[in-house]
């Protein structure tokens, strides 16, 4: 079963890079992206507004698709996810949803984090680390 996903690549005004904590399998506890499933007859960018909101508490606009990745799931299901630039507009940073910390992040803490599987070198490919 393959599911439609959308993730987030938000950086603030110093360059630091949005990463949230997951809360829950898979990959519980390793920090990733914020993001997650689309909703039937939801669009990627409607997805991505509400899937920021719970999560984070901010409030972006969605920017260009920057790359789509697949990732396994349990069982037989694949993760389609497509990560676009966003830009934070308001809200205040406070994990929520099935986040459990939420924070912004320099290029020296993505080396010191437990992260997704890929997550690094799938954003070194796509040339958005932050500074």
């Amino acid at each position: 079963m393959r599911v439609n996903c959308v993730g987030a690549i938000v950086f603030d005004e110093f360059g630091r890079l949005l990463l949230i904590q997951r809360g829950h399998p898979p990959g519980e506890g390793l920090w990733s992206l914020p993001g997650g499933r689309v909703d039937p007859g939801e669009t990627d960018h409607d997805a991505l507004i509400r899937e920021i909101r719970e999560e984070t508490g901010l409030i972006i606009t969605p920017g260009p698709l920057t790359g789509a990745v697949d990732r396994p799931g349990p069982g037989q299901t694949v993760y389609e996810i497509r990560d676009y630039l966003a830009t934070p507009t308001g809200g205040e940073l406070t994990p929520g949803d099935d986040a459990k910390d939420a924070r912004w992040c320099t290029a020296a803490d993505l080396a010191a984090l437990p992260l997704t599987d890929g997550l690094l070198a799938t954003l070194t490919s796509w040339n958005v680390l932050p500074r």
